[in-house]
């Protein structure tokens, strides 16, 4: 499947916007109608914050595995679009892990080496000369971590939560993961940072100009949006990216963390807009007729799809914190949900996280294997990221000797 190229941005998106607009005269009503219904899924996050509770959901690890989770949490997991995920880990294991991530960065004098980085435009600029989020992909706990069993429990749950198959076609599979080699951060007590402001990655402008993405969201366009489901997988696996530095390629059915240090509020944590459909809301946004012709309310092709305040000032009143989690526990949240990073850290300790999130395993996914392959062997970064390829000399670093037979096959393929 080749990648999407555009050469002339603003001639595409005028000539987009007059046909999506063509085919759907009433799209200032169907928005409208659209608009009071998450104004009504926020005002019921907003409630549920009033009355001390998070409305990101949470179950545990055990319960996934011992297959006791309910029809009506799947459903309120599938409504918000998100939820925490307690004791994947153990305590104990992840902050071995932390201390042990601590130690293989500064054997390795990563933060000297930092300075020679690769630009990575995909956030804009970081404000502190302290990094935050770290380009090394192959430390061993991070692999461990992704090959781990109850990890894999996790992700296969959450592959499951999708509905898979349509016209007798399975679109991935979701009992096979795939892993998906990505950073850390580790964020400082007392710190700002600029650039995770809310946004949702796997695509900007695509999801209007490649007819691949449209047909995801074909529902949403024919106005129909009360049929549109985020967990269809229905043209999901075929969608096309335009290439860019720090762009996922993969398709993720779940973004995720997994905590390393304990995560709290105003501890410079995730937020998350909890509501599902919020896509639908991004998309018709764009068609209207305050937005200028040649925009997709400032969406920009190679960038997070960032989410603001002069375009979606509604979304942006939904944005809750995650509950408060204790190294080991993951959240995740679904490929299309708006998330940020607390611009201030204001705890006393590290916010620490790897990112890990389920993929399964689909052809899409399976090409980008045969990439990332060579890159873990060769200890370079993967296909996605800037190539910055830190780790290559690193010592320490995991190899094929440190993968189990289930964390081949999820590397391998």
């Amino acid at each position: 499947m080749m990648p999407l190229h555009i050469d002339d941005l603003p001639t595409a998106i005028r000539q987009i916007k007059q046909q999506l607009r063509r085919e759907l005269p009433h799209y200032q009503q169907v928005f409208q109608a659209l608009q009071a219904d998450i104004s009504r899924q926020i005002d019921a996050i907003r409630a549920e914050q009033a009355r001390g509770e998070n409305p990101v959901p949470q179950i545990h690890a055990d319960d996934i595995i011992a297959g006791r989770i309910s029809e009506q949490q799947k459903a309120l997991i599938r409504q918000r679009g998100c939820c925490v995920i307690k004791g994947v880990f153990a305590e104990k294991n992840a902050r071995a892990w932390n201390d042990e991530v601590g130690n293989y960065l500064e054997r390795n004098n990563f933060v000297e080496k930092l300075k020679n980085a690769a630009e990575d435009n995909y956030f804009g600029t970081l404000a502190d000369s302290k990094p935050q989020i770290y380009g090394i992909y192959w430390s061993k706990p991070q692999v461990e971590a992704r090959q781990d069993a109850r990890m894999k429990a996790a992700q296969v749950f959450l592959n499951n939560l999708w509905q898979t198959e349509s016209h007798g076609k399975q679109h991935f599979d979701p009992n096979r993961v795939v892993s998906y080699a990505d950073r850390t951060r580790r964020r400082p007590p007392r710190s700002g940072s600029l650039g995770l402001s809310p946004h949702v990655d796997g695509g900007s402008v695509e999801r209007w100009l490649d007819e691949n993405f449209r047909h995801v969201y074909r529902h949403v366009f024919s106005g129909e949006w009360q049929r549109y489901s985020p967990f269809d997988a229905e043209g999901r696996t075929e969608a096309r990216e335009i290439p860019s530095p720090a762009v996922c390629s993969m398709f993720r059915t779940f973004q995720g963390w997994t905590a390393l240090s304990e995560q709290r509020k105003h501890a410079g944590t995730l937020t998350l807009l909890p509501v599902a459909n919020a896509m639908a809301y991004i998309l018709l946004r764009a068609l209207q007729d305050d937005v200028p012709d040649d925009s997709l309310c400032e969406a920009k092709p190679g960038r997070a799809l960032s989410i603001n305040q002069t375009w979606h000032p509604l979304l942006l009143t939904g944005i809750s914190s995650i509950p408060d989690m204790e190294p080991g526990d993951t959240v995740f949240w679904h490929c299309d949900v708006i998330h940020a990073v607390e611009n201030e850290h204001n705890g006393e300790f590290d916010s620490n996280v790897m990112y890990i999130a389920a993929a399964p395993w689909c052809e899409k996914n399976a090409a980008y294997l045969k990439r990332q392959w060579p890159a873990f062997v060769e200890g370079k970064s993967p296909p996605d990221f800037a190539a910055d390829d830190f780790e290559v000399d690193f010592a320490g670093r995991a190899t094929e000797a440190d993968l189990t037979p289930a964390g081949k096959e999820q590397l391998h393929g």
